[in-house]
């Protein structure tokens, strides 16, 4: 949860605002500066950020980072 919220936290640095929601394991953004994203990746839902660990030991990880700034830069 500390990289989600560093991540979060650095883009609201820039200016630049995320809503994320969760269906654990599953982590979506949903929007982007108040813009409702459309795009739908790694899931039927939304488009996945990332994964969140289900086991002791897995670790945390972001789906694809550059295809994600792809789809921020889309919408500021």
């Amino acid at each position: 949860m500390d990289k989600i919220k560093t991540f979060v936290e650095r883009l609201d640095k820039i200016g630049i605002k995320v809503q994320l929601y969760a269906n654990y394991p599953w982590v979506y953004l949903d929007q982007v500066n108040g813009k409702r994203v459309t795009e739908t990746f790694r899931a039927k839902h939304g488009f996945t950020l990332c994964f969140l660990p289900i086991r002791e030991g897995q670790e945390f990880k972001f789906t694809d980072i550059t295809r994600i700034f792809e789809v921020i830069r889309k919408y500021i």
